[in-house]
């Protein structure tokens, strides 16, 4: 729900915020006079396109879903299953998780449109709640799976990476619940839980998955199930943003929170069913749950888990930022183009992202398939996302008169391509070099620098700006790159080197 939280916080942000002098628009509109000569065919058609922001983005959505299907298409292999899939027991492990994981990134895509408006509308003294009170309630969730988050994960690898899904509903659920209640220190409360909750999301589901494939003997599955499910949840992220919008017409803001509860307790039920417990086992064989200290003592002694928690923590702490100052940029580039007062349309353009995520997992899944080694792709898609952010920050630092849609558009949705490339080739990479014994504790030490980059950038943003901020992604993503490029100097296969 963060990311999708924090888009709308965004959102707010600059919807307030945003004022456009006339004159770019004057000029914009002779510009866009003289691009409509020409063929009348094709004139007619491009001034269509370019008649508003809405049919622009609308356009672009369309070609951006046509090419997603044809990649779609294009990259299914003959037979309708990957060469690593061929095994009875890999497909059976994707058959397990896959639903499990889909149920309950519903149920966290459903809250995040939703997540300024439920606060907002609640009154305190008389008063609504302000925008400030909003975002410290926002902030408050990162702080509480900062703190809580290696804790949670211990007990997720002592009690079970099953149980840790399953306390992951209940815990989400009730923190759903809680935006029904107009008192401040329930709210917060819920706040709290919230980030308790999504320390599990992100380290108890894959957790499972990497200790089931495992058990199996079929670890080299997970590319491709890693893959599948994040092309998988940019589709369900897209079809939650429909459903949140008609829970919240038929019940108020709260809809969406209370649907989202509905699908946990799917997801609760589908992962009784279909999963089967497992645990961490320690380093000599024998069960048990290692302390903070001992998996942060092991992260710490090998320099390969470093390099891919600092991947982890830089990059996703840089997506964090992106969030946050995409929507103003982007309302600066669509005012420059269109005038002042042009509604930019932020759901189509939500959309495009989640089709360019769809784009990028398909890229990861041809990728994994041609037998490329994850820690090759990665660089390279670390080195594209560097490229696209320093684009975006130089456009946004010449101010609104060199603000072109064009280079915004370009280099966010280049972006949020590498964002779809990034989850699958994160996941694959902590299943090879992140031991099982200290799985669920590590994935959320990583947690703390993360949150720690965002909650600094989110503090600072109006010394920092949308330029500045841009500026700190790109720089984050810039180590994540040079992180990337040691992991990939360190893992290089022998014969490689050699020819190297």
């Amino acid at each position: 729900m963060r990311r999708a939280a924090l888009m709308l916080l965004a959102l707010c942000a600059a919807a307030r915020a945003l004022q456009l002098p006339r004159r770019h628009a004057r000029a914009k509109r002779a510009r866009t006079t003289a691009l409509r000569g020409g063929a009348k065919p094709l004139a007619s058609l491009g001034a269509a396109i370019g008649a508003s922001p809405a049919s622009l983005f609308n356009a672009v959505f369309g070609g951006l879903a046509g090419t997603a299907v044809v990649a779609k298409v294009a990259s299914a292999p003959p037979g309708g299953d990957d060469a690593a899939e061929s095994s009875a027991a890999a497909a059976a492990v994707r058959r397990r998780f896959l639903p499990v994981f889909w149920l309950l990134r519903m149920a966290d895509w459903l809250q995040g449109p939703y997540f300024y408006e439920v606060y907002s509308s609640k009154v305190f003294g008389g008063k609504a709640a302000s925008m400030d009170l909003v975002s410290q309630l926002f902030l408050a969730g990162f702080l509480s799976t900062a703190l809580f988050g290696p804790y949670v994960g211990r007990l997720a690898d002592k009690r079970g990476r099953k149980l840790g899904t399953l306390a992951f509903a209940v815990l989400y659920g009730a923190a759903a619940l809680t935006t029904k209640s107009s008192l401040l220190w329930v709210l917060f409360a819920g706040r709290v839980l919230s980030g308790v909750g999504t320390s599990l999301l992100f380290s108890a589901p894959e957790a499972w998955l990497v200790g089931d494939a495992t058990k199996n003997d079929c670890g080299a599955s997970l590319g491709g199930v890693f893959g599948a499910a994040y092309a998988g949840d940019a589709i369900v992220a897209i079809v939650a943003g429909q459903l949140a919008s008609l829970a919240a017409a038929a019940r108020g803001p709260t809809g969406p929170f209370e649907l989202s509860v509905g699908f946990l307790g799917l997801g609760a039920l589908a992962a009784s069913l279909l999963w089967t417990e497992n645990v961490a086992a320690s380093a000599d064989g024998s069960q048990g749950a290692p302390t903070i200290r001992e998996a942060f003592d092991v992260a710490c002694a090998d320099r390969k888990i470093l390099l891919v928690g600092a991947a982890q923590a830089l990059f996703e702490g840089a997506m964090y930022i992106f969030v946050l100052q995409w929507p103003p940029a982007m309302s600066r580039a669509v005012g420059a183009a269109f005038g002042e007062g042009a509604k930019v349309p932020f759901g189509t353009i939500f959309s495009s992202f989640m089709v360019c995520c769809l784009l990028g997992s398909t890229a990861f899944q041809r990728l994994s398939a041609a037998a490329v080694r994850t820690e090759s792709s990665t660089l390279g898609m670390l080195a594209l996302a560097t490229a696209a952010m320093g684009t975006a920050a130089a456009t946004a630092g010449r101010g609104v008169a060199g603000a072109t849609l064009a280079s915004f558009v370009a280099a966010f949705f280049a972006f949020e391509l590498c964002v779809g490339m990034y989850f699958p080739s994160i996941g694959t990479l902590r299943s090879k070099y992140i031991p099982d014994s200290h799985r669920s504790v590590i994935m959320n030490l990583f947690g703390i620098p993360l949150n720690a980059i965002v909650v600094g950038c989110f503090l600072s943003i109006k010394k920092l700006g949308v330029s500045g901020a841009l500026s700190v992604a790109t720089a984050a993503l810039g180590l994540a790159t040079l992180a990337a490029a040691e992991l990939a100097r360190m893992t290089k296969p022998k014969a490689e080197a050699v020819a190297a």
